[in-house]
Parts: C-alpha cells; structure tokens; sequence
C-alpha cells in the first residue's frame, strides 16, 4: 500500500471522481447558508442539501468535494483520548438523480484498490441487511468474496432522517491486523476495538418515507458518500490516529517544540498537547470563513475551543499568547488546498491573539472571584465548592472547570461536579429547546417548493426600470391561486422583473404592476433558492389573473436612493481599510433608501480622527466623480484583478465586479450608480460595536444627508432664538452665561458657607457625649452631597474629636455623611458601619471607610429619626 500525505490524499480523490465526469465545486465555509438546522457545517453533504431537496439546482449531476467540517458534541473528550477531534475533512462524491450503485459501488472499489493500492485481502464491506442489489454488485460485479461481505441491521446501515429521502448504506472497512485488535474469539467487523477501521460510507438514497412510516422508492435516486479524509490518511501512512497523520503531526510537534516537552512521556502532558492542537486547526479554518468569538452560536463555539486550547497551553507552560503563531502552521499546512488561509493569514493571527490575551484576563479576574468563593466557604467552615458556583465560574466569566477544579485541591477543598453538570445539562437543554423552536427539518415545504423548478425570473432590473412581464403564479394566504381582487394582499411571481429582490444587504425594490384591469403596489420582493422572484404586495385597484400581462415598474426615486448608499458602502470600506489597516474585511451590510450601514472587522473603538477621516476620504472619492464600472467575468480573473469578496459567501464561475475606476473593486450583486459623483455627499452618523471584533458604520447619502444638515442647521437657529444670539455668537454666548452660572454658584456656596459658619457654635454646643466621644448631629436640607462633606469637614476640624453626622434633604434628595477623626477610629469608631444603619432608617444604604462614609436615602420623612440613631450606634462601637 502507498504511504501518502494527507494534501497528496484529498487531490488523488478529487482528481479520481472529475475523471468519472464529476464537477469538483470548493469547500463550502463552516458557516451554514440559508440553514437554521445547523451551527456549522457537520458533514460533507450538509452544503449540498438544497441539491438534495431540489430546492436549487445543481450545477452537474455529478459532483465531487473536500468538505472542512466541525463537530463538538464530544469536546470534553477531545484530548482525552486520540480519537476524538473537532474538525475534519470530508470527501465525498454524489449524484443528483444521475449515476446509481451500480457505478458508485465499482468506483470505490477501484479508487482504493488501484489507485490507493490497499491491500485486497484487507478490505472488508457491509451492507444493509435486506440490501441484495448491493451485494450482487459487491460480490458479482466487484468480485468481492461472500464472507467478506457483512450484512447489518437498520441501526448501523440505513441513513435517515425523520420523514423525507432516506436509504441503505454500505460501508468499507479496513483491517488494520490482530494486533490492534481487542484479542476476542469474536471480533470482527463492527467490534468497537481498533482493528478495523470504516473509512468510507456510501448512502444510496432511493426511499421517501412518509408520516405513516411507509417507505416508497424515488424515481431519481441519489448518491451521498462521505470519507473522512484524517481517518484515510490514518490508514495509508499505518498511524495510530489522527494527531499522528502528517500534516496533524507538524502543527503537534510545533506546539511540543513551544513548550519544550515531548510527546508521548507523559499523559497528562500529551491531553494537553491533542487539545490543542485539535482545537487550533478548528478555530484557524473558523476564524477563515468569518467566525468571530462571541458569547452566542458558533461564536460560542469558537471562544470555548480557543479558551480550552489557551488554558491547556498554560497547563504546557506556556504562559502567554502562542495559538496566533501556531496557526500559521496550520495555514501552512492546509494553503494549498484552502488558498484564502493564505490571503486572510494576518487577520486570523489578529483574531486569535486579541482573543488569548481576553482569556487572559478573563483568568486574572475568575481567580479573584473563585477566591472569594473560596474564603466563602471555608467561613461556612464546609469542604466543597457548591456546583451553582463551578458553573458561574465557567458559564459568566469563561473560567475553565479543570482551573476551578486545581485551584480548590490547592486550598484543600473540592468541588461539587455532580452540581456542576446538573446546571451544564439545564443550559444545554434550554439550548436545545430554542433550537428545536427553529425550523430544523432538513427537507421542510413550502407552497414555492411544489411549484415549477425549470421556472425561473429573469431579472431585467440591472438595465431596465419597467418592463412588460406574465404572471406565472399568484399566492394568496399561502396558496396558489387564479386570480386576486382589490383589497388582498398577495404574491406574485413573474416570468421577467426588474424588481430587485432583497439580497446581499440591498433590500428588494418597491413599485407596481398594472393593467388595464387592475393596479398591485409592490412593497417588497424576495427572491427563492430556485431564482423565482416573490414581488409582495396588495390589489389596490381592479381584478389581477394568472396568466395576463403586466407592466412592471419600479419606485425609480427610491431605487436611485439605495444605489446611493451601495455604492457609498463600497467606498467606505475602501476608507476604512486605507485608514485602519488592512484587516478591515466586511461583516455585513443593509442598504436601504434611507440610510446605510456597514459591519466590519476591527478590534477597537474608531477615534473621532479616524471617523473624520474616513469621512472626509470618501466625500472625497464622490466629488472625484469616479465613473462605477459593472461587468461580469470568470472568478479567477476577477481575483486576479483583486476584487474583495465577501466573508463565507458562496460564488460561482461567473461572477459581478464593481470596479470605481481605481479605487475600489469588489465582487457585488447589488444595483449602484453609474458615477460616484450622484451620492451627494456621505455623512456618518456614528460607530458601535455590534460583536467581538466586529463594528458598526451608520451614514446618509443624498437628500437623507441634506436632510440631516438641515435639521442640524434649524436647530441650531432655535438655540441661537433661545440664547438671543446670532448662530455665530452662541458658543460665545453660552461661554459667558455658563461662567454668570459659576459665578453665581461660587456666590451662593460662599454665602451657604458664611450661614454654616454662623450656625457652627450652636451645631458644635449641642453636641452629645457618649463614653468620653463627643457626637455632632444636624440638618442641612439647603446642601447637597458635596456641601454635607464640605460642612462635615469643617464641623470635624472644629470639633477636634469625635464623631459629625449630618442628613439633608436637597431638591427631594436624601443624602447622609458620617466622619470620624483618627483617635476614636482608634476606640472603635467606623464611619462606613454607622451610615449602614443610619441611611437604613430612612430606606436606603450606603458604606465608606472608618474615618470618612457617605449614603443615599428614599424617605425625607425618616431623616431625623434617622440622625437620632446615631448616638445610640456610636455608643454600641465604643471598644
């Protein structure tokens, strides 16, 4: 058998199935498209399923691919063992109603026995057990013998899910010898020991099972296989598992070299090695296709695996950001395949080293918190950190339980783990419930799904803002029907539009179809996987049918607007990276007639300089005025030409480029303008952040920015009114009234401070003594909380020993001061305690230090009985 590298693997298998007229499409990004069913990507045909279902149409009948996928079910376990692992590749090759087992059986047989040159007498199958189409071509065509064909039962081959498509599967095992096996009388194919290894499933999906449980053959067929492609590589270079395949190796033996220790000498030490090393080419190809850490979905998913790799690479001894350089091993090692690795490595290495150094943080501060727990309970005098506490640790603050777990052993303590996975199962199940709350069936229906595949909408409004079209369908209350009257709310599906339909950020035009006999205004339009365009809308006047003829006219003004603010979001992106840094990739967008806004990749707050700016650099490149070139050509020369794509977006062959002169070029479906100078003008509104990593442009163009000045401008006339000024002279005029208003409190604080004074002697002469402790109590509603500290002061220095407590009652406010001079905080005296009571009289609370404490209140009435209290607390300080 040849030994061969993983990357030499994955082309042999391409190349093998686009010699069987297969279409080799790339992988499709972790991030579903259009799929609620799933997080991320799971297997090889989850990208595909809209194929499956007819939903969309293929682009060949015959398709092959080397899918990235992720799974985290077993997580905890990745480490552990040197099975378990969280991301794979997927080969697989699948037909579409064309070839069948007849072809599909006969080829995986000749791609590993001729191609791979595995071993003939080492192979085994097994096939669904009532599956005997499957083993006459197994046995008769191939030519494999009898015994070495194993039937099995429904649990372990037959794919299906739920209702819809389902069928057999027959599965290629290969013996790795007795050696590896669990030394039983009885083992053999299907033992759970390590001999032998299913490497490749083929999945004939030839039922449809109804509600009722009844199966009934399809008359297209299809072909769904998948192979692991680690777990292929395993098998040719005669490893053990998948951290020892070689281009899993080099990222492995990197990590050892980082940490300056060996594989293999300790197991404690290698867990830590496989996890991360595991969760490091995971969070590499996540962070690729647009995944940023985040506390929610795959965002989630992508933290906990970065955290759990950063906190085993503490355990190695690393005890600082290291993941970032790592993964430039696994951009080199998987680039050639994965060419964007390459193109986006900087910003990968940025994302994962500003998530490392938030861990550690995020461990500095769960360290004090865990401390205090733990002073918590060994006051309670008890031995076990409750499971409620574990999990906020590692649910609120993403501290690891391992950590938890240590620390407390550390302090002679242990933890509840019973409790802590009680709590860990309620989250799951509360996240399972809203996911099951989605709409998860893989082949779920729709009126649109039963109509017409071949039928699509050419779409004219790239060129054209009115055109003559047919109705091809009305849907009314989801169901199709012949005709809509005045008043219904309907959609309407045509043979040709120039509607745009919501896509890409840009939302859908509006306008109206009419005829002679009756008038639909179109508010919205949407468009189907299978290209029908869903123009949303009501009969506002007269009878439409099936069938007639339309003319079909868009809002041109409101249309113009949304070209405006597209166009304008490319040349913000253009500015934001010229003024950022090249890491600036688009995250989102949402066009819309009156305003625009713009997701993007960044780290940080924008400066008010940077915002400007950006500002001032893209009203630059309008008043350029720039002519908007739009042309289609093959992917590959527009790559070439450097057009931007967007992040886990899904492009054909033949794509559309947006090219302002040379300023800006991207890949883009949109509608835009035909020269930069028709924006107007661009004015941000402001920035945010919406995601770790990930913030927000808001801006206007046009008339919505004209309109915006002008508001501007009229409010600023009315302050201008207001202050008896010219708009010219209101910052001066707000200057000298804002310097009469200091003036003026100086002169009343002045006079309240001549008033205290004068009440001072007779506060001080009703002082009361406690113990040898003079106390000062008093009432002064005309200060607020800086005026009482203020007197307190005052009252304190005068008094030369004891205790001043003061209330007020200022604009409906209840404030209390409590100071102490040092000699009685040296019998006992505490400020902070006394507030505590004091401001607890009249319904509030508060705290300080023993010589200086101020609190708030909610009852005015309670004030003085409040103030009364104090001499009784004073007395019971009094060491």
């Amino acid at each position: 058998m040849q030994k061969l590298g993983l990357n030499e693997l994955r082309e042999r298998y391409l190349k093998f199935f686009e010699s069987k007229g297969h279409l080799r499409l790339p992988s499709a990004s972790l991030v579903p498209r259009n799929d609620p069913s799933l997080l991320l990507i799971n297997s090889g045909m989850a990208p595909l399923k809209p194929f499956f279902t007819g939903q969309e149409e293929p682009p060949r009948k015959r398709v092959t691919t080397c899918q990235k996928c992720i799974r985290t079910p077993d997580i905890e376990n990745v480490g552990k063992t040197a099975r378990h692992g969280t991301y794979f590749e997927m080969l697989g090759n699948f037909s579409f109603g064309d070839y069948f087992k007849n072809e599909a059986i006969p080829w995986a047989w000749e791609f590993v026995t001729e191609d791979l040159k595995m071993p003939v007498d080492r192979l085994w199958v097994t096939i669904y057990e009532d599956d005997d189409e499957a083993f006459d071509i197994w046995h008769k065509v191939v030519g494999l013998p009898a015994e070495r064909i194993v039937r099995m039962g429904k649990k372990d081959n037959f794919w299906e899910h739920g209702t819809g498509p389902c069928g057999p599967c027959s599965e290629i095992y290969f013996d790795r010898g007795p050696e590896k096996g669990c030394g039983s009388p009885d083992c053999k194919v299907g033992c759970e020991c390590d001999r032998y290894v299913e490497f490749w499933n083929n999945v004939f999906t030839q039922f449809n099972r109804d509600e009722q449980g009844n199966y009934t053959r399809l008359a297209h067929p299809n072909i769904d296989t998948g192979m692991g492609l680690e777990r292929l590589a395993c098998i040719s270079q005669d490893v053990d598992n998948l951290f020892e395949v070689d281009t899993v190796w080099n990222i492995l033996d990197y990590i050892c070299k980082t940490a300056g220790v060996e594989y293999k000498k300790s197991e404690k030490t290698d867990i830590s090695i496989r996890v991360v090393t595991d969760h490091i080419r995971s969070t590499t190809m996540m962070v690729c296709d647009g995944v940023l850490p985040s506390n929610e979905g795959r965002g989630y998913v992508l933290r906990r695996l970065l955290r759990r790799a950063a906190r085993h690479g503490r355990l190695l001894g690393i005890n600082k950001p290291f993941l970032y350089d790592v993964a430039m091993v696994v951009i080199n090692e998987s680039k050639e395949a994965y060419p964007e690795l390459a193109e986006k490595a900087e910003y990968i290495k940025k994302v994962i080293k500003i998530e490392e150094e938030r861990f550690e943080a995020t461990v500095d501060q769960g360290i004090v918190i865990l401390n205090e727990f733990i002073d918590e309970i060994k006051a309670k005098k008890q031995e076990v950190i409750p499971g409620e506490m574990v999990f906020k640790l590692h649910d609120t603050y993403g501290f690891p339980l391992d950590l938890t777990r240590e620390i407390a052993e550390e302090n002679g303590l242990g933890i509840d783990e019973d409790g802590f996975k009680k709590e860990m199962d309620a989250q799951r199940k509360k996240a399972r419930d809203a996911h099951n709350s989605k709409d998860t069936s893989a082949w779920s229906d729709s009126v649109f799904d039963k109509l017409d595949k071949s039928q699509k909408t050419t779409f004219l409004g790239y060129e054209q803002t009115e055109c003559q079209s047919k109705i091809l369908y009305l849907v009314k209350d989801g169901d199709i029907v012949d005709n809509a009257q005045e008043g219904d709310e309907i959609t309407v599906i045509l043979d040709k539009t120039p509607f745009y339909a919501e896509m890409g950020g840009q939302v859908g035009d509006s306008g109206v179809l009419s005829n002679q006999n009756g008038l639909i205004r179109i508010s919205n339009c949407t468009k189907t996987a299978d290209g029908k365009f869903l123009h949303t809308g009501v009969v506002e006047t007269g009878l439409v049918e099936t069938g007639s003829t339309v003319t079909a006219s868009i809002d041109e003004k409101r249309r113009i607007a949304i070209n405006r603010n597209h166009t304008v979001t490319h040349l913000l992106h253009k500015a934001l990276r010229a003024v950022l840094g090249d890491h600036v990739h688009q995250a989102g967008s949402l066009v819309e007639p009156n305003k625009l806004r713009f997701d993007f990749s960044h780290f940080s707050a924008m400066t008010s300089e940077e915002l400007k700016k950006v500002e001032d650099m893209t009203n630059e490149a309008i008043l350029s005025s720039m002519e908007v070139d739009i042309r289609e050509m093959p992917i590959d020369e527009a790559k070439k030409l450097g057009a931007m794509a967007l992040f886990g977006e899904k492009y054909g062959d033949t794509v559309r480029v947006v090219k302002v002169e040379d300023y800006s070029i991207e890949l883009c479906g949109g509608t835009h303008l035909k020269n930069t100078s028709q924006a107007g003008l661009v004015k941000i509104l402001g920035e945010s952040g919406v995601a770790a990593g990930v913030r927000r442009l808001e801006a206007l163009t046009g008339e919505a920015a004209i309109r915006y000045y002008r508001e501007r401008e009229n409010l600023l006339n009315e302050v201008a009114q207001a202050l008896k000024a010219t708009p010219q002279d209101s910052i001066k005029k707000v200057e000298s009234l804002g310097q009469e208003l200091k003036n003026a409190e100086k002169e009343i604080e002045q006079l309240r401070n001549k008033l205290v004074s004068g009440e001072a002697e007779s506060v001080l002469a009703n002082a009361v003594e406690v113990k040898g402790i003079k106390v000062v109590t008093a009432r002064f509603d005309t200060m607020d909380m800086e005026g009482l500290r203020n007197t307190g002061d005052m009252l304190k220095s005068k008094l030369g020993s004891g205790v001043v407590v003061l209330g007020s009652g200022y604009g409906d406010k209840v404030s209390f001061v409590v100071t102490a001079t040092k000699d009685v905080v040296a019998k006992g005296i505490h400020s902070g305690n006394i507030i505590k009571e004091v401001a607890k009289t009249a319904g509030g609370g508060g705290g300080g230090r023993p010589d200086m404490a101020q609190a708030g209140g909610k009852d005015l009435s309670k004030i003085d009985e409040a103030l009364k209290i104090a001499v009784s607390i004073v007395e019971t300080q009094i060491k």
